[in-house]
């Protein structure tokens, strides 16, 4: 069932989602190399529980951590460790989820740390590029296809593989909510966007295969070919007039 949001629902998701933001920016301004991920994770908690709200993924399923950090060739929901320390040159994603109110807010960014190859930077750009397409699609009145399609035709027009086995999701009071948002598809197929539609719209592009696989400890989802892969989300709302980016300043 899909829930519509009212106004004063997506002002308190708003202020969820600007608590991740908040925790996003303290996590990429601290990450450097000799930085461990658990250090990273350590730090997005701080903040989001100073600001009075919870991490949204620390035992969701079972997951141990408030962060997903996930390195190089992963793709995403890889556990952070004091054993996983960043060196110059790596791909860090960074995905992160709060509970404020109530209410969920769910983003993630990518980033190069140091000084980082071409390949790493244009992926990045791509990926953060598919995000703001797939965005200027939502909308009352578009489908869930336009937003897929948008991705998929700026990454694989740039050379670049879209992951199919994981997608983006409503939100709201649950962290994943129907309907589920594909990062590819067709323009003018799929669920109507209707006013109060809250997307976690989140693409998740190679630099090679679109095909993932999973580590043994049930979470870490990598590129089947050892390629590089990048991720960036949003939730995003539906108004009448077009759409909001829930979290930042307007």
């Amino acid at each position: 069932m899909i829930v519509l949001k009212s106004s004063a629902e997506l002002e308190a998701m708003h202020l969820a989602n600007r608590v991740v933001h908040q925790a996003l920016a303290k996590v990429r301004e601290a990450a450097g190399p000799g930085v461990t991920t658990a250090e990273l994770d350590q730090l997005a908690e701080e903040v989001i529980r100073d600001a009075g709200a919870v991490p949204a993924f620390k035992g969701y399923r079972g997951f141990p951590a408030t962060l997903c950090t996930s390195v190089n060739d992963e793709i995403v929901h890889g556990i952070p460790s004091s054993r996983v320390r960043l060196a110059e040159g790596d791909l860090l994603s960074v995905d992160c989820g709060v509970v404020l109110d109530g209410f969920f807010g769910d983003a993630a960014v990518s980033f190069g740390i140091g000084d980082v190859n071409g390949v790493v930077e244009r992926l990045v750009d791509v990926t953060r590029q598919c995000l703001d397409d797939a965005v200027a699609q939502v909308g009352p009145g578009r489908r869930l296809g336009d937003i897929g399609a948008a991705v998929q035709r700026r990454a694989e027009g740039s050379g670049f593989g879209v992951v199919r086995e994981f997608v983006g999701h409503g939100i709201g009071r649950e962290l994943h909510e129907e309907p589920q948002v594909p990062n590819y598809g067709q323009p003018g197929r799929g669920q109507v966007m209707r006013p109060g539609l809250v997307l976690a719209i989140e693409p998740m592009i190679t630099a090679g295969s679109w095909r993932v696989k999973v580590d043994d400890d049930g979470w870490t989802a990598r590129t089947e070919d050892g390629k590089l892969a990048a991720h960036f989300e949003f939730s995003v709302a539906v108004t009448p007039d077009g759409h909001r980016v829930l979290g930042l300043e307007e």
